[in-house]
């Protein structure tokens, strides 16, 4: 068995087709990410991937909806979506497939 610390992969992710990895796979991107409140991402979207955020703890706006501990946004191919922690928070992203440079800013 390893231990590894989240903070030596690139803003959390950890699975994908990139690196530094745990995991190199084409098929899928994990990664967990800690936002401070305040903290934004601009309006983007992907023409191939599927996102799945998984809020662990906080509260953040995603696609003009407000998530809060326990509920999952899918965002599906096309769709677009902002991002801003209205709270420190914690999130799990999945990200299927792993397509490098699949992510449109609007």
């Amino acid at each position: 068995m390893k231990v590894h610390q989240l903070d030596h992969f690139t803003k959390g992710w950890f699975v994908g087709d990139f690196s530094p990895t745990l995991m190199a796979t084409p098929y899928a991107e994990v990664g967990i990410k800690s936002y401070k409140a305040g903290e934004m991402e601009p309006s983007h979207h992907h023409k191939i991937a599927t996102e799945l955020t998984a809020l662990v703890s906080g509260r953040v706006r995603m696609a003009g909806k407000v998530l809060l501990p326990g509920q999952i946004i899918c965002i599906e191919p096309g769709e677009s979506s902002a991002f801003e922690a209205l709270e420190d928070s914690v999130t799990v992203v999945v990200k299927t497939p792993c397509v490098a440079g699949d992510k449109y800013l609007d």
